[in-house]
Order: structure tokens, then C-alpha cells, then sequence
């Protein structure tokens, strides 16, 4: 592919991350790769790897994006922690893909600065809102509340919920949280 043909994508690592993102709502992060993407999006198979270094690369960017992505819809859920849980869980069935690998540190490079940042902003808007609910420190709280949402979350995106929880993840979510938080 000529230069050019990447100027056609105007954003072409946006493109790269859209295509990845596609790729693993059909196949899972395994089927990802490089080369795939590469042709997904037009370009040559060398144009991923200018962008991302490697899979590994590529996947860092999209836990980024999803912990920023989280951070945001946590922070537009305002000072409730029932919204702010439910925000969770309709975060992670809207961005499947992201949450599949946001939490997988196996992965992507864990360490690196910009997934530390947005992991560190959606953490404390978590923290933060079981602080002000419970009135007490937040880490063990904090973790019992992102446990019950994470778990819920996983359980939906996977399909082993049963049929009585009905259609709505967020409607359900509000009622399993309700009682676990009133």
C-alpha cells in the first residue's frame, strides 16, 4: 500500500483499534491479530506494527481506551453508588471487547504509563463512591462493590445468568445491587 492509501483512514490507529474491537466481539482476543487487522482496515500488514509495536502493543492501547472509556461512564453516573455500579455493568456489555481485555493483564503491558493513569482514574471513582455511601475507607468496601458488579457483569456477558434475571443487564444489575447495597 502507498502512503497515501494511509491518509484515506484519516485516524488510522483509531481504525486499527475499531477493527480490533470488531475482531474480538466475534472471535475473542485469541483470533486477534496484526496481520488481520492490517487487511480489516486496508492497509499494509507493516502499518499495525508502525502504530502498535506488537499485539501485545495493540492491546495495551485498547485497556486504555476501555479504563478511560470506564473512568467516564463511572464519573457520568454521578455520586450514587447504585448508578455507579450499574454504570459498570453496562459499561462492560456496550464495550465487551474492552472489558475482555482490561482485565486480563496477561495480555498488555500492564505497567504501562497510560493504561496505569486510566486504571488509576475509574479505581478512584469506584473508591470515592463507596466512601461517600458507607462512610468508611474504601478499600475493602470498594472491593466487595467492584466484586459484585465485575461478577455480575462477567456472568452477564457470558450468557450464564438465568432467563428470570430478563433481558435488561442494567435493570437486573440495579435490582441485585439494590439488595446487596440498600
Amino acid at each position: 500500500m502507498t502512503q497515501s492509501r494511509a491518509y484515506h483512514h484519516g485516524d488510522l490507529r483509531r481504525a486499527l483499534l475499531d477493527a480490533a474491537v470488531e475482531v474480538m466481539a466475534e472471535s475473542g482476543p485469541a483470533a486477534l491479530s496484526l496481520r488481520d487487522l492490517a487487511r480489516r482496515a486496508g492497509v499494509s500488514h507493516a502499518a499495525p506494527a508502525h502504530h502498535f509495536g506488537d499485539k501485545a502493543g495493540l492491546l495495551t492501547a485498547l485497556a486504555a481506551q476501555g479504563f478511560a472509556l470506564l473512568a467516564e461512564a463511572l464519573r457520568d453516573a454521578g455520586d450514587d453508588l447504585i448508578d455507579t455500579g450499574v454504570a459498570y455493568v453496562g459499561f462492560a456489555v456496550r464495550h465487551r471487547a474492552h472489558f475482555e481485555v482490561m482485565f486480563r493483564p496477561d495480555l498488555y503491558r500492564a505497567d504501562d504509563p497510560e493504561v496505569a493513569a486510566a486504571r488509576t482514574r475509574a479505581g478512584e471513582l469506584l473508591r470515592t463512591g463507596v466512601a461517600r455511601r458507607t462512610g468508611r475507607g474504601p478499600d475493602v468496601d470498594a472491593l466487595a462493590a467492584w466484586s459484585i458488579v465485575h461478577g455480575f457483569a462477567t456472568l452477564w456477558n457470558s450468557g450464564a445468568l438465568p432467563p428470570r434475571v430478563g433481558a435488561d443487564p442494567e435493570a437486573a444489575a440495579r435490582t441485585v445491587i439494590s439488595r446487596l447495597f440498600p
